[in-house]
C-alpha cells in the first residue's frame, strides 16, 4: 500500500521497536494524525484466545466515560408500553414486524445498534444472515437485549461500546476522536482495558493480551507495552 507524504512523515515521529506507555502514546497518535478531518483514535488488542472454542469468546459492552465522538443512531425492537419506553429514552428508531421487510428486501441499514427486548428475539433472528456479519445482533452479554429499553439507549447514547473478538482473535474499538484532550482519551482507554481484563476467559493459558496498538483512522500504528495489564 503506498502512503502519502504526510503519512511517511508521521511514521519517522514513531520508534516501531519501541513499546510505549499509554500516555505517550495517546499523545503521539494524536500528533501523528494527518487527516484534514477529525480521526476516531483506535484500540486494536491481540489476544490470547482461540475463539473458536466458546469458553475463550471475549464478548461484552463498556461506557466510555467520554463518550465516542460520534452521534449513535439506535434501532429498538419493542411492542406494547416499550415502544413509548424507548421513544421516551431518545431511540431513533423504533418497532417490530414492520422492519423485518425493509431491512431484507431495502437494504435499510440507517442505524448503528440494535436493542431488542427478550420476547422479539423471535422477529430479530429473522435477521441474523443480515445484522450478525456486521455485528449488529443484538445480545444479552453486550446489554443490547433487555427489557430495560430505557437504560440500554441511554446507555449507548452515552459512549456504550461493544467490545468483541474477530476472527483472528483480535478486538478493534474506538475510544473517541483526535479532536479529544489526552485527559479525555487515557480515562477512556482506561475504562476500556479494565473492563478487557475483567472479561478474561478462564479457560485461556498463558498470555491473554499479546499486543495493544494505538492508532488514529489513517495515521500509523503505536504499540503500547502490554505488562501493566
Amino acid at each position: 500500500m503506498k502512503h502519502g507524504k504526510k503519512y511517511i512523515e508521521a511514521v519517522k515521529q514513531i520508534d516501531r521497536m519501541n513499546l510505549y506507555d499509554a500516555a505517550e502514546a495517546v499523545a503521539l497518535v494524536k500528533k501523528t494524525a494527518v487527516a484534514k478531518f477529525d480521526e476516531t483514535v483506535e484500540v486494536h488488542i491481540r489476544t490470547g484466545c482461540d475463539g473458536r472454542h466458546a469458553e475463550q469468546q471475549v464478548r461484552g459492552a463498556v461506557v466510555l466515560p467520554n463518550g465516542t465522538g460520534k452521534t449513535v443512531k439506535v434501532l429498538v425492537f419493542a411492542k406494547g408500553d416499550k415502544v413509548n419506553e424507548a421513544e421516551a429514552a431518545g431511540a431513533d428508531y423504533v418497532g417490530g414486524d414492520e422492519l423485518i421487510p425493509k431491512i431484507q428486501h431495502d437494504g435499510w441499514l440507517d442505524f448503528d445498534v440494535v436493542v431488542a427486548t427478550p420476547d422479539m428475539m423471535g422477529i430479530v433472528g429473522r435477521l441474523g444472515k443480515i445484522l450478525g456479519p456486521k455485528g449488529l445482533m443484538p445480545n444479552p452479554k453486550a446489554g443490547t437485549v433487555t427489557m430495560d429499553v430505557t437504560k440500554a439507549v441511554n446507555d449507548i447514547k452515552a459512549g456504550k461500546i461493544e467490545y468483541r473478538l474477530d476472527k483472528a482473535n483480535i478486538i478493534h474499538v474506538p475510544i473517541g476522536k483526535v479532536s479529544f484532550t489526552d485527559e479525555k482519551l487515557m480515562e477512556n482507554f482506561n475504562a476500556l482495558m479494565e473492563a478487557i481484563v475483567k472479561a478474561r476467559p478462564s479457560a485461556v493459558k498463558g498470555q491473554y493480551l499479546r499486543s495493544i496498538t494505538l492508532s488514529s483512522t489513517m495515521g500509523p500504528g503505536l504499540k503500547v507495552n502490554t505488562t501493566k495489564f
